[in-house]
């Protein structure tokens, strides 16, 4: 285990870069850019409002597990797709094939905090304000950290030798 972590802190510049360039590239030619990551969920929150809100009367939890879905579901998926994406780097240079899915599915983490932003805004316009018990949502933010790696690790490597199961998992 000890040399796992020496070798990802010896690989730690080209993670860093592998995150930037994942957000950089979800939304390149796009005019808003990474707003979109404050917008999306924004307009996920009128709609659901809209459909559910009338019957259910509770948007900001509906969007709260909506935007933990989306996390997942948008973390493993590119996860999956990573090895076989990087596959001409990998074969040209000795790079740790752990850092791809890894660096997938932190940028995917990264775009979910922003989203946070916009679910405490909407929040507290709809009158659900903080307490102290909201610092517990760390604990399952963290989990749900820890299954998309773990998920993530797994399907990347399932996709290595099954490419159907990128279409699978979509399902």
């Amino acid at each position: 285990m000890g040399t796992k972590i020496k070798e990802f802190r010896q690989y730690n510049n080209l993670f860093t870069e592998l995150v930037r360039k994942g957000i950089k590239l979800k939304y390149r030619r796009s005019y808003l850019g990474i707003v979109w990551s404050m917008i999306e969920p924004l307009l996920t929150m009128i709609v659901l409002t809209l459909v559910f809100g009338t019957l259910l009367g509770f948007p900001v939890y509906i969007l709260t597990g909506r935007l933990m879905y989306t996390l997942f579901s948008q973390s493993t998926t590119s996860a999956l797709k990573s090895i076989r994406q990087n596959e001409a780097m990998i074969k040209k240079v000795y790079v740790p094939k752990y850092l791809y899915p890894l660096a997938n599915i932190c940028f995917n983490y990264i775009l979910f905090l922003i989203s946070l932003v916009v679910l405490a805004v909407v929040a507290l316009v709809l009158g659900v304000f903080p307490t102290w018990r909201t610092l517990l949502a760390i604990v399952p933010l963290l989990n749900l950290f820890l299954l998309s790696i773990g998920a993530g690790m797994i399907l990347a490597t399932i996709g290595v030798y099954f490419r159907d199961m990128e279409y699978l998992w979509n399902v």
